[in-house]
């Protein structure tokens, strides 16, 4: 491919995308590739530079360096043409308080170049409330609205034409779990109907059980980005559990891969025939079972590697579950 050529489906592509501020660079030097069909999860922590390539793409800031292409034309230059196409919930949702949530779909809906008539307009702001959540005969002012209220709001002014891309900045900042699980399954519905969505988040968890590809910013630069079922894909690695790790490590020698604590990570086919070895070499074997690598572990290692960078995302999934995958009980 030709350099500056667009891939076949891409969606959202930058070239050496860069926005400094002063002597800061917010986002420095990325390229990201988004293609047609995808749940991108755009995962990085507070502060890393989501928000401001978010903003970015949409034509809301200009890069200092660099070129964006948005459903195949380049932004802000062809704004016009495709922010129609494109329905976006950026640094959480805006309303004029005063008014009612169907209020402020009306007033958005009608401002727009390509206009729906009326019944049309009636009948569609209807409908995007249902599928977010929130009632259509409800009149209250948006004032009224709780944090997860005024989300869901947002996310159906993005839904209102029907978008070719949703591009959503942490949608489901103040949803309670059963608003986040509904707004996750609302997502993957519009997704199988052939909505391609941008998800920025620091939620792992959250990217980790809704997105196809992923990418990670770490302090502005793009560190991965691949196919989330390549990241997370068996490793060839068993993992041992023992209270003889020091014992173990000798009888497998250059098998073993990595020594951490009471857990090794061994070279082996068949983790039964392993665990029998290891048994009858008089070894106290406590789990093994096949080693996969988790989203958490994936991202420490394609960032710096220095935890503290990550304590946003670590914290954001820490009562969810565990380091690790659990094992398979040995059985002597």
């Amino acid at each position: 491919m030709k350099p500056g050529a667009v891939n076949p489906g891409s969606v959202i592509r930058t070239r050496a995308l860069t926005k400094r501020y002063g002597g800061l660079r917010a986002v420095d030097d990325i390229d990201l590739d988004v293609r047609e069909g995808d749940v991108y999860g755009f995962l990085g922590a507070n502060g890393s530079g989501k928000t401001t390539t978010v903003r970015m793409l949409l034509g809301l800031v200009l890069p200092t360096s660099g070129a964006v292409e948005v459903l195949g034309q380049p932004m802000p230059a062809a704004r016009r043409t495709v922010l129609p196409q494109v329905g976006a919930l950026v640094e959480g949702p805006g309303s004029y308080a005063h008014l009612s949530g169907r209020a402020n779909l009306a007033l958005l809906d009608a401002s727009g170049p390509d206009r729906s008539p009326r019944s049309i307009r009636r009948t569609r702001i209807g409908e995007v409330l249902e599928q977010v959540g929130l009632d259509p005969a409800d009149r209250r002012p948006t004032r009224a609205y709780s944090l997860g209220m005024r989300q869901r709001l947002g996310l159906a002014a993005a839904l209102m034409r029907r978008p070719r891309l949703l591009v959503l900045d942490e949608p489901t900042n103040g949803l309670d779990p059963q608003g986040i699980q509904e707004i996750r399954l609302l997502l993957l519905r519009l997704n199988s109907l052939g909505t391609t969505i941008f998800l920025s988040s620091h939620l792992l968890a959250e990217i980790e059980q809704m997105c196809t590809r992923v990418g990670v910013l770490d302090r502005g630069r793009l560190v991965l980005q691949e196919q989330l079922d390549v990241l997370l894909r068996p490793t060839g690695l068993v993992a041992v559990r023992t209270a003889d790790p020091s014992r173990c490590a000798v009888l497998l020698g250059d098998a073993v891969e990595v020594v951490e604590g009471d857990r090794l990570l061994v070279r082996a086919d068949d983790p039964a025939a392993l665990n029998a070895y290891l048994v009858g070499q008089g070894v106290r074997v406590a789990e093994v079972g096949p080693y996969r690598r988790d989203l958490e572990q994936v991202v420490l290692e394609a960032g710096s590697g220095e935890r503290s960078d990550h304590q946003p995302l670590l914290r954001a999934v820490s009562r969810e579950r565990s380091d690790h995958r659990p094992l398979r009980r040995a059985v002597p």
